[in-house]
């Protein structure tokens, strides 16, 4: 049949549908016959129901369902015939003034756009390099160290200092009256760590086992309790132990510990380097990635499906609601969170997935089988037992997926770089380090 599409606005169309009531009628009728082979109802016998009984009962929300599906039918063979690609589900009304023995729909729908992507050659993208260097494997043994080091109590006499593990108790009073939050006994921390606000921290340090203070404390504006966030708070705090901080020795015996087979320091530095490594190179692309996905944005144009972004919105909205279940945030479910916020995140990405889409179409940058097992093998590597990773990984089709979109990403950012005019920049490892991944 032919198929006539009207533009409405942008990607917007209108199809109208027509269905003969015959055929509506017939599979009615079909369909309470054999609602009536199972139906039961008080009074009859299994089976045994009139149809007319059934029809009186059930007919209604039958037709209803009948209607559906063969609207549902026909705009599926509609949309196929005129070739359209239909972004989400269409708005069907039903129409007056149909002709005899028919009955009319209009279905509002929105489509697919056409992705037009400038000339990629003339596109600028920062591409950063960085090295492992010996710094970064000290200050990894470091961490190392630490997060096995011992503790042994210090001298009545000695003051805390940076790196030493103080308990003590404290009470803090605002305006004379105390806050929930502000009092604690027998609390323990690690002087010069961060782990307490920095006036805490310098009024400890120096206090000897036995000593008490008082001081005061500005908590910043932004401090996580709203209640005291931009207040000052008088601190009595009393030192009750100080311990000194014992690290290991960087040895066989440290190296054997951690798990390295020939228990040698320079098995110990070379797994590190391999690990750092291994992390810097999972850094660089998500930065290089997220680079290349802001120029091609920038070089593409199409409109965008309001039905695509509509759904990224609740996507992301069900997100945030999950996000704050997880946190123990009662009626979560319930709490109103304006769409709007979410709004630019949304049409970023439905932007980014219809252009990335538009590439990966255009030159052939699917991702291969081969190219998703190498990724899941280094994903393991990191990993005790590499073997059991990648099995897991491959006993899941949504684990899958999500590697192969991650390949195809990798693709996409080797074919934009191969293209584009690329500015190379080499940073150290702490500052790659520090920057949020995109």
């Amino acid at each position: 049949m032919a198929v006539t599409v009207e533009t409405l606005e942008k990607l917007e169309r209108k199809i109208t549908l027509s269905l003969p009531l015959t055929t509506i009628q017939t599979e009615v009728d079909a369909r309470l016959k054999r609602l009536a082979r199972t139906v039961k109802m008080d009074g009859f016998r299994p089976g045994k129901v009139p149809l007319s009984v059934v029809a009186q009962r059930y007919g209604y929300s039958v037709q209803y369902e009948v209607l559906n599906d063969k609207v549902g039918e026909a705009f599926a063979q509609a949309s196929n015939e005129a070739q359209l690609r239909v972004a989400g589900q269409p708005r069907i009304t039903e129409k007056d003034g149909a002709p005899e023995g028919q009955v009319t729909f209009d279905a509002v729908f929105e489509v697919f756009p056409e992705v037009k992507i400038a000339d990629l050659s003339d596109a600028e993208v920062e591409r950063l390099s960085a090295e492992v260097d010996e710094a970064a494997i000290e200050k990894t043994l470091d961490i190392l160290r630490k997060q096995r080091r011992t503790f042994a109590q210090r001298a009545q006499t000695a003051p805390a200092e940076d790196g030493d593990r103080v308990t003590v108790d404290f009470e803090g009073k605002i305006d004379g009256e105390p806050f929930q939050g502000g009092k604690a006994e027998d609390f323990q921390f690690l002087v010069g760590e961060g782990q307490m606000l920095k006036e805490f921290e310098d009024a400890v340090r120096g206090m000897k086992s036995g000593e008490s203070k008082t001081f005061p404390l500005a908590f910043p504006e932004d401090y996580h309790g709203k209640d005291v966030a931009g207040k000052t708070a008088d601190f009595l705090v009393t030192l009750k132990k100080i311990e000194a901080a014992n690290l290991p020795e960087v040895n066989e015996q440290f190296a054997k510990s951690l798990g390295i087979a020939d228990g040698t320091v320079e098995g110990l530095r070379a797994d590190i380097k391999k690990n750092l490594e291994r992390e810097v190179k999972f850094r660089l692309m998500a930065r290089n990635k997220q680079a290349v996905m802001d120029a091609l944005v920038a070089k593409a144009e199409l409109d965008l499906p309001n039905a695509a972004i509509q759904a990224e919105i609740a996507r992301l909205l069900e997100g945030a609601r999950a996000d704050l279940k997880q946190r123990g945030i009662k009626d979560a479910d319930k709490a109103e969170i304006p769409e709007d916020i979410f709004r630019p995140q949304a049409e970023r990405r439905v932007r980014l997935g219809l252009v990335v889409a538009e590439l990966v179409r255009a030159n052939n940058l699917q991702a291969k089988p081969e190219q998703i097992k190498a990724h899941i093998d280094e994903l393991a590597a990191s990993y005790e037992k590499p073997a059991d990773v990648v099995r897991w990984y491959f006993s899941d089709n949504n684990r899958l997926a999500e590697v192969e979109a991650v390949v195809i990403e990798n693709n996409v950012t080797d074919f934009v770089l191969g293209k584009a005019k690329v500015n190379e920049k080499s940073v150290s490892f702490d500052e790659l380090m520090a920057q949020q991944q995109g």
